[in-house]
This record gives C-alpha cells, sequence and structure tokens, in this order.
C-alpha cells in the first residue's frame, strides 16, 4: 500500500471533502464532479494507492444513489482491487447492490455475501432488505 505525496494527497483530499458536503446535501450530481475530479488527480497505476480506494468508493456509491448501476460497478469493481478495498464491507455491499440491479444475481449474492461475512448485519442496516434476503436465500 503506498501513501500519496503530500502535493497530490491534499487536493485529493480537499476534492473528496467538497464531494462529501454536496452529498451530505443531496446534491448527488455535484459531488460526483467533485469525486471524478479528485479521480483525474490520482497517479497512473491506480490500483496502487490507498487514495484510490476512498476516491472510487465515494465514485461508486454516488452512482449507485444515481441509478448508474453500471457506472458504480465500474467504480466499485476498480476499488475492490485498491489496499483494502476486497475487505471493506462498504465497496462489497455497494458492488453486490450494483451487480443485482444490473441482473447478474448470482454475482450480486457472492458479494452481498462477503460484504455480510465482513460486516454483518449493520451494513445492510439503512438499505432496502431486498439485498439482505439475497444473502439468506
Amino acid at each position: 500500500m503506498s501513501a500519496l505525496p503530500d502535493i497530490l494527497h491534499q487536493p485529493i483530499q480537499a476534492l473528496l471533502e467538497e464531494g462529501d458536503k454536496f452529498f451530505d446535501k443531496g446534491k448527488l450530481d455535484a459531488a460526483l464532479l467533485k469525486y471524478e475530479e479528485a479521480r483525474a488527480l490520482l497517479p497512473s497505476e491506480t490500483e496502487r494507492w490507498e487514495a484510490s480506494t476512498w476516491v472510487l468508493a465515494a465514485i461508486g456509491d454516488a452512482s449507485f444513489l444515481l441509478a448508474d448501476f453500471a457506472g458504480g460497478h465500474a467504480a466499485l469493481s476498480q476499488a475492490l482491487r485498491c489496499p483494502e478495498g476486497a475487505d471493506n464491507a462498504f465497496i462489497l455491499l455497494r458492488l453486490g447492490q450494483c451487480e443485482f440491479e444490473l441482473g447478474r444475481p448470482d454475482s450480486a449474492r457472492q458479494m452481498l455475501s462477503r460484504a455480510f461475512a465482513v460486516g454483518g448485519d449493520e451494513v445492510f442496516e439503512d438499505e432496502d432488505p431486498k439485498y439482505l434476503a439475497l444473502v439468506d436465500a
């Protein structure tokens, strides 16, 4: 796992924080734009950087909530390959939800089961019960 040099980390962190402010106000399109700006600052070999995990997870989350399931899937799949991404219950949850909404129940069940194994019931707490039901099926 590699940390970004401060010259990149600080502006990326600032953009993530700006995006989070929009996100918290329900302005998901504006949040997504800030998250995408942060992604553009990531150096090549994106999957090498810890910051990539958070940037891509934010993009995936906003995309999912905007019903852009393909876009969410792409970002979250990449986040899964970044440092600590494969063990992040939230990333696994959102990726499983995208799989479900894209009509791939077997992949969805696999990801959602992994999310449950890592995060338990808590990760599903504020989510539509249909996702947890898939784990129990």
